[in-house]
């Protein structure tokens, strides 16, 4: 399997995984994807059904990660999977799921280390860059940004392995108590934290200046453990695989996702394995009053506002959504050249985006199934205590975002299941 950027040149021989993995986003500033997808067809989503019944969650990690990581060898990529995904690490099931009302169930990704979703490729990444890094004998400095989830996890997951070293920039005051405790409490001095004036687009921002300075990153051996990593993104193909075959033991058959997200990482494994033949039919995104990606899927316009607001579901408190050009880049037919056109830095307007009136926006829903909604404060308070009131289940407002917008888009008779991102 080779890579390239969503703004490289037509016929780009690409690179392979262990490259992309350590260099995060591509010296033109795109984000690699996959020359293609890979395909799951019935045949094989029976044979890791029967692999999770009898081997557990880390089997079907390793069946779809060599599917994207072919230069590793597969007895050690069994190994770091094993690792990854211990049950001391994430429990036993890994990535249970729960039935709910009218159809709907929970896949509980938040049993990890820092108790968020983040975890579940996160712990992955650790034991990927540990051992890539090992192998050549190099070190790694990754520079990352979160609005509160993806800092925790990336820096318990790095945290004591060699030759690594996090700097992980977050806004002041943006995030939880709880989310804040867990990152600065680290003493550890290859953990370092830096707390930015403004909010997670302009520490996202700064991430990316950085790493589109080719010379510097390479002088100093930058990574990055944000989802514009490819290796985050696939990871998470991972549980969407997993939700699927738990939730459709006994019946098969095509389920609908509801994916609360703000960076379009989460459900951009949901798309990704969709195109890789995984049964699933509505991707529902939720987002929160920072709702710039689903005013893209209503109206076509993608405009990115001037700052994110602050809300009671903060890890989505983002305006700029860096996995929207991965969906852009399949939308257009893989023209890296219009991409770039788009999003290129030095362009006049980049990253706005008008498809509105034109075939390709009209195609998404039938070819990609992406429908999409937003949530408000008031929605998350009455779908939690609704929630809690017939299930006796607490969700946290991140959740609930993705509740509320599932249940709007709810088929007679379909059948839904929505990640549990958080536990706080």
């Amino acid at each position: 399997m080779r890579y390239v950027s969503t703004r490289s040149e037509s016929g780009d021989p690409g690179l392979p995984f262990c490259d992309i993995l350590l260099q995060g986003l591509a010296p033109d500033g795109g984000l690699y994807m996959p020359l293609q997808y890979p395909s799951i067809d019935p045949h094989t989503l029976e044979v890791w059904r029967t692999l999770l019944t009898e081997h557990g969650y880390a089997a079907v990690a390793f069946e779809v990660l060599r599917l994207f990581a072919d230069d590793i060898p597969e007895a050690d990529l069994r190994g770091i999977c094993e690792r990854a995904y211990a049950t001391e690490v994430f429990g036993d099931p890994v990535v249970p799921v729960t039935e709910m009302e009218g159809g709907l169930w929970l896949a509980h990704l938040s049993n990890g280390p820092t108790a968020a979703f983040k975890d579940m490729a996160m712990q992955l990444l650790g034991q990927l860059f540990e051992y890539e890094l090992s192998r050549r004998g190099q070190v790694l400095n990754i520079l990352g940004a979160t609005s509160g989830d993806t800092g925790s996890a990336a820096e318990y997951a790095m945290l004591g392995r060699h030759g690594i070293t996090v700097f992980m920039l977050s806004p002041q005051g943006r995030m939880s108590p709880f989310q804040q405790a867990q990152m600065f409490s680290l003493n550890d001095p290859r953990i370092v934290n830096l707390a930015v004036d403004g909010v997670f687009d302009d520490c996202q921002d700064l991430v990316k200046e950085v790493n589109a300075d080719a010379s510097f990153k390479v002088r100093h051996s930058l990574g990055a453990v944000n989802s514009i990593n490819w290796a985050r993104v696939v990871a998470q193909v991972v549980y969407y695989v997993v939700g699927y075959l738990r939730v459709t033991a006994e019946t098969g058959g095509v389920i609908d996702v509801s994916v609360p997200t703000g960076n379009f990482g989460n459900i951009c494994a949901a798309h990704i394995a969709r195109q890789m033949g995984l049964p699933l039919g509505q991707l529902v995104l939720a987002t929160n009053e920072n709702n710039v990606l689903d005013e893209f899927f209503r109206t076509g316009v993608y405009r990115v506002r001037s700052s994110a607001e602050e809300t009671s579901s903060p890890s989505m408190d983002i305006s700029k959504a860096s996995n929207f050009e991965r969906f852009i880049f399949d939308l257009f037919g893989r023209d890296g050249a219009r991409v770039r056109s788009i999003f290129a830095a030095d362009l006049p307007g980049s990253g706005a985006v008008d498809l509105s009136g034109t075939p390709e926006f009209a195609a998404i829903a039938q070819r990609y199934g992406i429908v999409s909604g937003s949530s408000s404060h008031a929605d998350r308070l009455a779908t939690i205590a609704q929630v809690a009131d017939h299930d006796g289940y607490v969700l946290d407002p991140h959740t609930a975002d993705a509740v509320k917008v599932g249940r709007h888009y709810a088929r007679p008779g379909s059948r839904c299941w929505s990640p549990k991102p958080h536990c706080r």
